[in-house]
């Protein structure tokens, strides 16, 4: 009798059905998070700089299954459409990848000079590059928010890592406590959508949006407080005030690293939810966007005219750039018909994602200067990079690269990223946009000023201290320097190198 009933019942118990080549990224981080908890736990600390040899390894090897899952060219869909596996997954699980890579390089000389000997330090970092490869290919609102947090977690205990300095300390404490609010605004507008919609799945409320529901105030609010959650994570203004003092308190990998992995994770989920969940509201996100866009990069770039100290004028510079990764979302779903309405979004989504994959090399390459820099300088204030090119030519050049690229000068690529921006919101021909690319156009002036600031001190201020012995660079933040430098100067010349891999990033469950 009990068999006839197990065997009645094994049908319902059955597991499902699980494509292990689509997962096996998240399964090699998993392995790898696993291997440096061990390492840490059964080495001595005089050993534990394995554990940076082992997360760098285990990041490179995710990036082979990535490679064979877009050689395949094929969408895979798990658990019932929460876990989709199509081009915009791979290409941002892969932007995840790299900049996680870069981020060990960049910390490994430091822990090699004992700023922070911890085993643990690799550890989160890998354990949030897992997260952030997991909100790549969330599609269900659940998925997405834990992968937020499993993101969020490691991030936190990063910031705060200067443990025993009072600005370590204020770091972690603003960016856990605002974080913590805006998950609790995000939930709260979740909840709201799966209220009136029934369903968790972006695809479903998608299809829930275009019906009644979508008009029903209730819908707004509920998409409104969802990014403005994720509005937290990309410092948004007026959502931006943990950004400063967080970066300029944490150590300057993680300030790398929040300011490029962490970011571009934020903007990977509103894009997720913008184009799949929220598609059919388009007259709610686009004054939103624009809202958001406008202050973002008119007070992240005045307030940076006014900084002194390198960090925090690149935390407000982050906070600039990212108003004009938002920007194209603007004119989102703009245009006269249903062709119209497709290109532009085409054209939103290649620009954004052009931006990120652009900004994020850079910035890693800036910060790996900084980091150069400050250690023989012994702070951070711009001032103390007078005459940098006397002692450090090399840095001084790669530095101006850098510079030029975040400015939008040609033939540093950040031109390519800026002038995708300004074709995706002047495309449409709506009044909207055309204001945006105004704004755009201004702030990106304004911007030149504290960009090219930085490049006067380094090549026509005297050395403060007079000492002008060169500088040795350490091979790791030498290499992230170099790659930096070639994949800004080569893709400013060859913009269609990233111009034809953001293009190609579509969702698969888009159904548009």
């Amino acid at each position: 009798m009990l068999a006839t009933v197990l065997a009645t019942a094994a049908p319902a118990f059955a597991r499902p059905a699980i494509d292990w080549h689509a997962l096996a990224p998240e399964l090699i981080l998993v392995g790898t998070i696993v291997v440096c908890l061990l390492v840490d736990l059964f080495t001595t600390e005089q050993s534990r700089w394995t554990a940076s040899s082992l997360a760098g390894i285990g990041l490179l090897a995710a990036l082979i299954p990535v490679a064979t899952l877009a050689h395949d060219n094929t969408d895979r869909v798990l658990f019932g459409g929460a876990f989709v596996v199509d081009d915009f997954s791979l290409v941002v699980t892969g932007l995840f990848l790299v900049a996680g890579y870069l981020t060990i390089l960049l910390s490994t000389n430091a822990i090699a000079e004992g700023d922070y000997a911890e085993g643990e330090y690799y550890l989160l970092v890998v354990s949030a590059v897992f997260g952030m490869v997991i909100m790549a290919s969330a599609r269900d609102l659940i998925s997405i928010f834990i992968a937020l947090e499993m993101l969020s977690i490691p991030a936190y205990l990063l910031a705060g890592w200067r443990k025993r300095t009072r600005t370590g300390n204020e770091a972690g404490m603003k960016y856990y406590l605002m974080g913590v609010f805006a998950s609790a605004v995000m939930l709260y507008g979740m909840s709201l959508i799966f209220g009136g919609t029934g369903t968790t799945l972006l695809s479903e409320i998608g299809r829930q949006l275009h019906g009644s529901f979508g008009e029903e105030p209730v819908a707004v609010l509920g998409i409104v407080f969802v990014l403005i959650g994720f509005a937290f994570k990309i410092s948004a203004v007026p959502f931006h005030n943990w950004a400063p003092d967080t970066y300029e308190g944490a150590p300057t990998p993680v300030t790398a690293f929040l300011s490029v992995a962490s970011k571009a994770a934020g903007f990977v989920a509103i894009l997720s939810l913008v184009f799949v969940g929220f598609y059919g509201m388009a007259d709610t996100i686009r004054p939103l966007m624009f809202i958001l866009a406008v202050l973002t990069m008119t007070v992240g770039n005045v307030i940076a005219l006014r900084q002194t100290n390198i960090v925090r004028l690149f935390a407000y510079s982050s906070v600039a750039q990212a108003g004009f990764i938002l920007a194209p979302l603007a004119v989102f779903g703009s245009g006269d018909g249903a062709a119209d309405v497709l290109r532009t979004n085409n054209q939103v989504l290649t620009s954004v994602l052009t931006y990120l994959l652009i900004y994020a090399i850079v910035n890693l390459g800036a910060f790996a200067v900084i980091i150069t820099v400050s250690r023989r300088t012994g702070t951070g204030e711009i001032k103390s990079w007078g005459g940098l090119w006397t002692y450090a030519p090399g840095l001084a050049v790669s530095m101006a690269a850098f510079l030029f690229a975040l400015a939008g000068i040609p033939p540093a690529v950040g031109w390519f990223a800026k002038f995708q921006s300004f074709t995706a919101v002047v495309q449409p021909g709506t009044t909207l946009g055309y204001t945006m690319g105004v704004v755009m156009a201004i702030n990106s002036v304004i911007a030149l000023a504290y960009y090219l600031n930085v490049v006067r001190v380094m090549f026509m201020d005297d050395v403060p201290d007079g000492d002008v012995t060169p500088i040795k660079v350490p091979t790791p933040l030498g290499a992230v320097v170099a790659i930096a430098l070639v994949a800004t100067l080569v893709v400013g010349v060859f913009p269609g190198i990233v111009g034809d891999i953001a293009h190609g990033a579509n969702f698969a469950l888009a159904g548009r």
